[in-house]
């Protein structure tokens, strides 16, 4: 969908191009990004509001406020920068001697308090794996129906076996499939398979490579039965699909800790922004429909990636003020709230930090 503007400077005639759908896509973008904020913040702010906590400021975008209006004891802003959100309650980070402060309510009201922004994420990151799916007229199974012409795998699997693991990991979507294979160190793998009501593993099965870019892509040699599209097939993929997207991120950091994944595979607010303006052009490339379709994909892997990330133990992050928590509920006291704020000063300034060499490094790779 394209626009020509005719622009008059000096009796001559210039033509201007204007992408119609490139903009609308970036602002759709924008618009889900906001989504995912705004959920993760909403969960924060209406468990508070459950419990009793007094909301000072709810907030969507950080920098200088666009648009604000006081509704009870809350204030609502809009800001000018659409890069994140807050829900600031009374008592939150400090010393406050209101009976309606984050600090004053049982540890166990602040633990669903804490978490619920990532539990918000993870369920748009359902309703979002929904919509994505719904188009699709058949999903891939894990059970082998066709091999192709002299495939190497079909030395060890053989046509209706179920595959349960590659290389040790469980699957049961094809994402799991795709993440396995594509994670694979050699196209020589391990497979757990059902055959016949039994349950088999091979050390080696070997597939074909072919390359591309400088690499070895493993060529995979068969094909799965096909799942037809209903209602309770959707919802049961959805949710499968969620959960697949999880258990990928999880391994993914953990392959980060571990040095499988190098420092140059982790992307940033940069690196994500290249990445979704790629699976958009790709879509566009067939429709404005299947560029829609691969944004929200894209927008479910990063609220997913979100509520996965803030669960974990570290400072700063969700997960790192629930093991705070976890700890008062244990010791029956609380942890000293300076020696928390200087464990949680820490942390954000570290996490900072990362984030700038994040975006470096993904500046460097743009331009490489």
């Amino acid at each position: 969908m394209k626009i020509f503007c005719r622009l008059t400077e000096k009796r001559e005639l210039n033509w201007e191009m204007i992408d119609i759908e490139g903009i609308l896509l970036t602002i759709i973008g924008i618009l889900l990004f906001e989504l995912i904020v705004f959920v993760h913040e909403f969960g924060h702010f209406i468990t508070a509001k459950k419990c009793g906590v007094k909301v000072n400021e709810f907030a969507l975008g950080m920098g200088p406020k666009l648009i604000k209006f006081q509704k009870g004891e809350t204030l609502y802003s809009l800001r000018l920068f659409p890069i994140g959100g807050f829900c600031s309650m009374e008592g939150e980070d400090a010393e406050s001697a209101d009976e309606r402060s984050f600090s004053k309510r049982p540890v166990w009201q602040r633990m669903i308090i804490v978490v619920a922004g990532a539990v918000m994420n993870l369920l748009l990151g359902l309703l979002l794996m929904l919509i994505t799916l719904s188009p699709e007229k058949y999903f891939a199974s894990n059970k082998i129906v066709y091999f192709m012409e002299n495939a190497p795998s079909s030395q060890s699997l053989k046509l209706n076996d179920e595959i349960q693991a590659i290389n040790g990991y469980h699957v049961s979507t094809a994402m799991d499939m795709n993440f396995a294979l594509a994670t694979a160190k050699s196209n020589e793998m391990s497979f757990d398979v059902k055959r016949d009501g039994e349950y088999l593993h091979f050390d080696k099965v070997i597939f074909g490579t072919v390359r591309k870019n400088d690499k070895e892509i493993i060529q995979l040699d068969f094909k799965v039965a096909a799942i037809e599209n209903s209602l309770g097939v959707l919802i049961s993929q959805s949710f499968l699909s969620t959960v697949s997207t999880v258990r990928m991120v999880w391994a993914s950091l953990l392959g980060l800790v571990t040095g499988q994944f190098g420092f140059n595979e982790v992307a940033g607010p940069i690196g994500m922004t290249s990445a979704i303006t790629q699976a958009a052009s790709e879509g566009l490339k067939s429709s404005f429909a299947d560029a829609l379709n691969n944004l929200i994909y894209i927008m479910t892997i990063i609220t997913v990636n979100l509520g996965v990330v803030n669960l974990l133990p570290l400072p700063a992050l969700d997960g790192g003020r629930f093991v705070f928590l976890l700890v008062e509920a244990i010791r029956r006291k609380p942890v000293k709230p300076e020696h928390e704020g200087i464990v949680h000063a820490v942390g954000m300034v570290l996490l900072l930090i990362f984030m700038v060499v994040i975006s470096i490094n993904d500046i460097l790779r743009l331009f490489s």
